[in-house]
């Protein structure tokens, strides 16, 4: 199924035009480079490990196809690459001085992104070898790169090429498998937001990519344990997951398909730059594990709630005045990205007739929303076993967020996008205070998790 799905999937997508799965492929990398790029050289781009991984492999096919490797750029194993600007300027300025030649990079998140950024800003086509099921932005356009201090994604296209040998993948450390299980799982709570901001008029879905999240999506993250334990079969299927996930996402040019309220608490760490000094640094998708939990909680907040009984006229009166709003934002984000949080939280904000009508909206079609979203949805227990038996994190004291952090953080995640999820509703509701509220209380549910239990992570 999921090969078909794939298959689908690049007929409409804009930039990717091959992708090979299956194991023992790396002998088509040379092919498949040339059919891309024709008589272009190739500059490598890899780590040591991730060259240790396949690029001996990489380096035999490409020249067996008759394909010039100019250079080669390997960056050491340790320290781990840091997904940074400064590495972007280097890789491009390398590949600037190098007539007629495209990247083909070996690797998972990181150097696959500074691979895209620099080819992108250089209008150059690139393909990548994939080495672990890590993250879902092999296919994905933009890239996920810090820069100063302040990690945001940058536009720039997908890959030409993607070749991913499943043996390959199944090797790869377990901490890196956890994170695209992370990462995966919020497409779960992704979809609710997405459901939600369809009925409410705010965003409407498109079948086609939801279908390529969505489609393989729950037997992809069907086998955690078996993910924990390192079965290939189970990596695969997660790597094709997380694959589809990334052509989703190029399909509409938009991550709406796979990213909701759950990775806006990761986007609000990494912007902060937690974890970006550790090593190996904090990754995307063990933050996004836990932001996935936290989504589920406040869904489960909100499919409780007596909507059919709103009072609209009460809740509008009691609407937060536009400056209290913007004061509140400037109040709670960091000034590198206080100006922008404040577009976003504005440019999301009611009041008025126009909040009147999104009330009565959201009340006249409440029956359907919670049935649809109740059924899209799993509960944030069920979420935390999967995670733990994926060898993920999935409790903010894991990552050394600590309780007074993490609550602010419910706070200010929903200011940092534009994006309609759960926590827009919420405060259109005037509501997500008290939620967070009785969430933190000690009969809701980070009350009563307020530490991680047999924690082996």
């Amino acid at each position: 199924m999921a090969e078909d799905l794939i298959q689908k999937a690049l007929s409409t997508a804009k930039d990717t035009k091959a992708i090979v799965i299956g194991e023992d492929v790396l002998d088509q990398t040379g092919k498949m480079f040339k059919d891309l790029f024709g008589d272009k050289k190739a500059l490598l781009v890899a780590d040591e490990n991730t060259f240790g991984a396949a690029g001996e492999e990489v380096v035999a096919s490409l020249e067996e196809a008759g394909v010039q490797i100019i250079d080669r750029m390997i960056f050491p194993g340790k320290p781990t690459v840091y997904a940074d600007y400064d590495n972007v300027s280097k890789v491009r300025e390398h590949l600037k001085g190098l007539d007629d030649t495209v990247i083909c990079s070996i690797a998972s998140g990181t150097l696959n992104d500074i691979s895209k950024l620099a080819s992108g800003e250089l209008k150059r086509p690139y393909m990548n070898v994939c080495t672990a099921a890590s993250v879902d932005g092999y296919a994905a356009y933009g890239a996920a790169i810090t820069r100063d201090g302040f990690k945001i994604t940058r536009e720039c296209p997908a890959p030409a090429g993607l070749i991913a040998d499943l043996k390959v993948i199944a090797n790869a450390p377990a901490r890196l498998t956890a994170t695209g299980y992370g990462d995966l799982l919020e497409k779960i709570p992704a979809g609710a937001d997405w459901i939600l901001a369809d009925r409410l008029g705010v965003e409407a879905i498109d079948d086609y990519t939801w279908s390529l999240v969505q489609g393989p999506l729950r037997e992809a993250l069907s086998n955690p344990a078996e993910l924990g334990s390192g079965n290939p079969a189970a990596i695969a299927g997660l790597a094709k997951g997380n694959i589809m996930s990334g052509l989703a996402m190029q399909a509409l040019s938009s991550s709406r398909p796979a990213s909701g309220a759950g990775h806006q608490f990761s986007h609000t760490w990494e912007m902060e730059g937690h974890g970006l000094d550790w090593e190996p640094p904090l990754s995307h998708g063990m933050k996004v594990g836990i932001g996935t939990v936290a989504s589920l909680a406040l869904w489960q907040e909100f499919l409780a709630m007596d909507i059919d009984n709103l009072d609209i006229e009460k809740v509008v009166a009691a609407t937060r005045p536009k400056e209290e709003v913007e004061a509140r934002v400037r109040e709670y984000i960091i000034d590198k990205i206080e100006d922008v949080a404040v577009k976003h939280t504005l440019s999301k904000y009611l009041e008025g007739d126009a909040l009147r009508e999104r009330l009565q909206t959201l009340k006249d079609n409440w029956a359907d929303i919670r049935e649809s979203c109740s059924k899209q949805i799993i509960s944030p227990e069920q979420a935390i076993e999967d995670l733990k038996a994926a060898g993920a994190p999935y409790h903010p004291e894991q990552i050394k967020i600590d309780w007074d952090r993490f609550r602010k953080t419910h706070i200010q995640a929903q200011m940092i996008r534009p994006r309609y999820t759960v926590f827009d509703v919420l405060v259109d509701l005037g509501a997500l205070d008290s939620v967070i509220e009785h969430l933190f209380s000690p009969e809701g549910f980070w009350g009563q998790h307020r530490h991680p239990v047999n924690e082996d992570n």
